[in-house]
């Protein structure tokens, strides 16, 4: 399938809870992003065209730590399950990823999730490292805004040369939104998924202290852009704010929720 990200990302949304209407053949790769408020699954063919993806709400993370270990494998079995049922074939190896510089112990706990739901061979992966198997960026930085933190991979000439991982991410915006609309933390998820153009003054400072975090981040790195993966940041206008903020290129992705998903598909055995 093409390289170019933007051709994928689509291919990949054209799949949410939609199978390809044939049985697929030979080797099939999965990717679990298991995620602090969404975990998405992924599934690629051997030339990297998607085949199906689908996803359920999740608290079992919680800044990239498994909190709740029999609830993520529950979800990730129904997920597997429900798969399986759609495509006609049996999905026994995957990829899953962590959050940059956790703990090792912290991120073996995320494929031990996907063995407990029934994976037989699990592939990890840093969510940098998975996002950037999407975007094939050569000289740029990466900001992969999760729910809990935000990681940055920075990247010359093809090859990582820097990462990093800070707290804040979606959750926090999330809780500015519910304390500024009286709403429920859930209501605010949905809120700022739903009506994106509203939520943006309201999120400002919360994008601009993300965007202070990948300064700080990326200090050796000024002169490179930064693409946003994640599906935090999916709010109209947010990179536009971090790139006034920042003064540098900032460069956005529709579907940017699945860019690190399938990355992590890209990943698997």
């Amino acid at each position: 399938m093409t390289t170019d990200p933007r051709v994928l990302l689509e291919a990949a949304a054209a799949r949410v809870g939609e199978p390809p209407g044939f049985v697929p053949d030979g080797v099939l790769r999965v990717g679990v992003d298991l995620g602090t408020a969404t975990c998405v699954f992924v599934v690629l063919d051997a030339e990297d065209r998607p085949l199906w993806v689908d996803s359920r709400p999740s608290r079992a993370l919680r800044d990239g730590v498994v909190v709740d270990f029999a609830g993520a494998a529950e979800i990730v079995r129904a997920l597997k399950s429900r798969a399986e049922e759609a495509l006609g074939v049996a999905l026994v190896r995957a990829a899953t990823a962590y959050p940059p510089c956790i703990p090792l112990g912290d991120a073996r706990a995320c494929a031990y999730v996907c063995e407990t739901a029934g994976f037989d061979d699990t592939t990890l992966v840093d969510e940098v490292t998975a996002a950037q198997r999407t975007l094939g960026v050569s000289d740029g930085v990466i900001v992969d805004v999760g729910g809990g933190s935000t990681g940055v991979g920075v990247f010359r000439d093809g090859a990582l040369v820097a990462l990093d991982d800070r707290p804040g991410g979606g959750h926090h915006l999330d809780l500015m939104l519910a304390g500024a609309l009286n709403l429920s933390l859930e209501e605010a998820e949905t809120y700022k998924r739903e009506r994106r153009a509203e939520t943006l003054p309201i999120l400002v400072p919360g994008l601009q202290r993300i965007a202070e975090s990948v300064r700080a981040m990326t200090r050796d790195a000024e002169d490179l852009p930064l693409h946003i993966a994640g599906g935090a940041l999916m709010v109209a206008g947010a990179g536009d704010v971090m790139a006034t903020y920042l003064e540098r290129e900032v460069m956005t992705y529709p579907h940017a929720l699945l860019i690190t998903p399938v990355g992590i598909a890209r990943s698997a055995p």
